[in-house]
């Protein structure tokens, strides 16, 4: 299960107690030479780009060689160091080394265990598997805030709910300006309630095996569709990341959405979180994105949204776009009136807040 960003139980561990890096906790040259040597040998293992791995590994060897990492006893700051350094080579955003100060789940294979994966369903279970509200807004727009992209197994009731209740809007807006990430399955799956017929989304080539896996629309849903000929516009902002951005981008490149807010964080190389060594983990890009219709991806540069607006402006923006959509198209006299004092109304209290 390849996440463009993983919430594995080793990287919940880590995401949690990276900053319980406590003030007794030190990490000695020793150990700073063992966890660079292990970061080393996991990119050289696994890096989707082999010859930028080679490349990591003589920078890093400088960067021992002048001392670079020499006096980071405080463990966090040693991690964010060496963080810095891994990025500045491969200007890759995925790539990152935490420090836990509790001791890492083992791992004897890449695949997380039974307990992990029992934990890792736990914590999005915690957070409604990423549904953080929907709701039907005045004038049938539908709103869902969407938090993450957790896996289609786990998740999919509950999305398959909030689809459906969105469905008979006459326009949606999808907010992904807190979105970190995800499942790429589940983003093919939630991205189906926006389309009638089979469409191509993306593919992802892994380093592993020399492969490229396609993602399609599902020929079939649970409950309803949205469907493909009402407006949608999609919420963004700089912390709008991986599978949010995959999101995004394929909906843009699609002429499925809008997008409304602000350009993302440019992360588009799936992979996992790896361990260092008992207290460190790094995650590691494994594959690359390549859309069908750009035959790139998002890597480095962000998906641009159609209209710029500060993230904090672009729910009333996208809110303002849907109703004038929705009242250009509306064909009943007295509906369309009603809108427009809708529309009137909710501007006048818009710009006096």
């Amino acid at each position: 299960m390849k996440h463009l960003l993983r919430l594995s139980s080793l990287a919940i561990v880590l995401s949690i107690t990276q900053c319980a890096a406590l003030a007794q906790a030190t990490v000695d040259a020793a150990t700073r030479r063992q966890v660079v040597d292990a970061a080393i040998a996991r990119m050289k293992e696994r890096y989707v780009f082999p010859d930028v791995a080679k490349k990591v590994e003589a920078a890093l060897q400088r960067q021992w060689q002048a001392k670079a990492f020499d006096g980071l006893d405080d463990p966090k700051a040693f991690a964010d160091k060496l963080t810095t350094e891994l990025q500045a080579v491969t200007r890759d955003k995925h790539i990152r080394v935490r420090y836990s100060a509790q001791p890492l789940p083992p791992r004897t294979s890449d695949t997380p265990s039974a307990e992990e994966l029992a934990n890792d369903r736990r914590e999005e279970q915690l957070h409604n598997y990423g549904v953080e509200r929907v709701e039907r807004l005045q004038g049938n727009i539908g709103y869902i805030d969407l938090r993450s992209f957790a896996p289609t197994d786990w998740a999919g009731e509950t999305l398959a709910a909030a689809m459906t209740l969105v469905a008979n809007t006459d326009a949606l807006i999808v907010d992904l300006r807190k979105n970190g990430g995800g499942d790429p399955s589940t983003v093919a799956f939630v991205t189906s309630y926006l389309f009638d017929t089979r469409t191509h989304l993306n593919s992802l080539y892994w380093r592993e095996g020399d492969r490229t896996e396609q993602f399609h629309t599902h020929d079939w849903v649970p409950g309803k569709r949205f469907g493909q000929k009402k407006p949608v516009y999609v919420l963004t902002s700089s912390r709008t990341f991986s599978g949010a951005e995959e999101f995004s981008y394929n909906l843009k490149n699609l002429k499925r959405a809008t997008l409304v807010g602000e350009t993302t964080g440019g992360g588009a190389n799936p992979g996992d979180v790896v361990p260092l060594n008992g207290h460190f983990g790094m995650f590691v890009p494994t594959g690359r994105a390549v859309s069908p219709i750009t035959k790139t991806n998002w890597e480095g540069t962000g998906v641009e949204p159609d209209v710029k607006v500060a993230a904090d402006q672009a729910l009333d923006v996208a809110r303002r776009m849907a109703l004038e959509k929705v009242i250009a198209t509306e064909t009943d006299a007295e509906r369309k009136g009603s809108l427009q004092e809708l529309l009137a109304t909710w501007q006048k209290d818009t710009s006096a807040r």
